[in-house]
């Protein structure tokens, strides 16, 4: 593996004695939806670092959040089983042709698994005399201290603690610091996993990028991407924008109206329609798709429209795609096959119903055939795979593609200047530092 991106401060997991450890790795596996692995990607990519650990004599216990299960308003945990991690387990021994054992812990109706009992020994002494391949604890969220503050949260990172001899984060996708991936580094010698030094080291390809530098940002709603995207801007030489931000920033710049489209959000893409009056940036996109209905794509409910035929004070039904068109469009295709890094975390319209335009944008980006091409995770990336999927097959293996599993975090990591300001990452750092591993 190339480090050459990665902090030498970074506590390395091949830097770890396994040997007849126990090891207790956080992996992001949030890929269950609704009782069933939707794509197991993410799993797939972290196989690595669950070989590796395995290949050198530990010991595996394996952790995970699955959905999101407490209430933000009544902080009642419900411990569904469509949010389990059984499925993940089936697909893992599938791939594997081990077995995992699944410790069963009593849960309150409203406050969720309390804590980690003595039940689970039996299992650890069983996965040291490698009688069982490894254990895999129920969904992390489940657990009252998982998400909250105080004892709670301290009793449980002290027993994950417990459990093992050596904590290996490789959760790149999960950067907020919560118990499972923050306290319990405070407390065993700790390391970061393949795929986390993977994916810091091709984000130092965005945050250093070869130029020209273009950036694809697209989002549901214009404020909560507002830090990201002005971060992006200053580091980009051009970038396109796509769903919602898109129809908000036309609306700041022409002065027109959009449905769903709110005006604090229009005043706010005032400030980014100013700052590029002078730098010009932004390539627009020059056709969008017009829709009478939200709900589904239904013909002679929706049209074209030329952002060429704006006038001050129009108002126009939803826009809920670029029409592909704009793809071929003089400018914009020079700025895409001219460019030397393409970062890409933006769905064009409203899937499934309007998709049109980010196959066209993919289609678009992989004509640039010298160009690194990188995709933030989450929607950017399911999409790619549901619309190209041949495409998508045939650059897994391309050296100027790479795809991130994490695409909130990678904006997270643009919007602070480094990934070593992600406080999980960070606790990796103080751990080395604190001379732990």
């Amino acid at each position: 593996m190339n480090n050459e991106s990665v902090s030498p401060d970074l506590p390395l997991l091949q830097e770890a004695d396994l040997k007849d450890k126990v090891v207790l790795v956080r992996f992001d596996h949030n890929v269950v939806k609704k009782g069933q692995v939707k794509d197991p990607y993410r799993i797939d990519r972290s196989i690595g670092t669950l070989f590796y650990i395995v290949e050198k004599g530990g010991r595996p216990i394996l952790m995970t959040h699955v959905g999101r299960p407490r209430d933000k308003k009544t902080g009642i945990i419900s411990c569904r089983p469509a949010e389990a991690v059984d499925p993940i387990i089936q697909y893992l021994q599938q791939k594997l042709y081990t077995d995992f054992h699944v410790p069963q812990f009593p849960a309150d109706p409203e406050k969720g698994i309390l804590g980690i009992d003595t039940s689970i020994n039996l299992a650890i002494r069983k996965l040291r005399e490698r009688k069982i391949g490894g254990i895999y604890l129920p969904n992390t969220r489940w657990f009252q201290g998982e998400e909250s503050r105080g004892s709670e949260r301290e009793n449980l990172a002290l027993q994950l603690a417990g459990l093992a001899d050596i904590f290996v984060n490789d959760a790149f996708g999960s950067w907020q610091a919560h118990a499972s991936t923050f306290d319990v580094s405070l407390h065993l010698p700790s390391y970061a996993g393949f795929l986390m030094q993977q994916e810091i080291s091709n984000l130092g390809r965005v945050l250093d990028p070869v130029r020209p530098f273009v950036a694809v940002v697209g989002g549901s709603k214009y404020d909560t991407k507002i830090g990201p995207l002005n971060a992006i801007y200053e580091k980009v030489d051009h970038l396109i924008l796509g769903g919602v931000i898109y129809n908000t920033f036309l609306c700041a710049k022409y002065r027109i109206r959009i449905k769903g489209v709110e005006e604090e959000d229009i005043r706010l893409a005032g400030e980014l329609v100013a700052k590029d009056a002078g730098k010009k940036k932004i390539i627009e996109l020059p056709y969008i798709v017009e829709s009478d209905i939200l709900e589904k794509r239904t013909s002679g409910k929706y049209r074209t429209v030329s952002i060429r035929d704006f006038k001050e004070g129009q108002s126009f039904n939803y826009v809920l795609d670029i029409d592909p068109r704009s793809f071929d469009d003089d400018r914009v295709v020079d700025v895409i096959t001219q460019a030397r890094t393409i970062f890409v975390n933006a769905v064009m319209g409203l899937t499934p119903q309007f998709s049109a335009g980010s196959e066209g944008l993919d289609h678009a980006i992989h004509r640039n055939p010298e160009g690194m091409k990188m995709y933030g995770g989450g929607d950017t990336l399911q999409e790619f795979k549901n619309l190209c999927p041949g495409l998508y097959l045939s650059v897994m293996d391309n050296a100027n593609y790479y795809f991130f599993t994490g695409g909130g975090t990678v904006l997270t990591a643009i919007e602070q200047g480094s990934p070593y300001g992600l406080k999980p990452v960070r606790a990796l750092l103080d751990s080395k530092l604190q001379g732990k591993p």
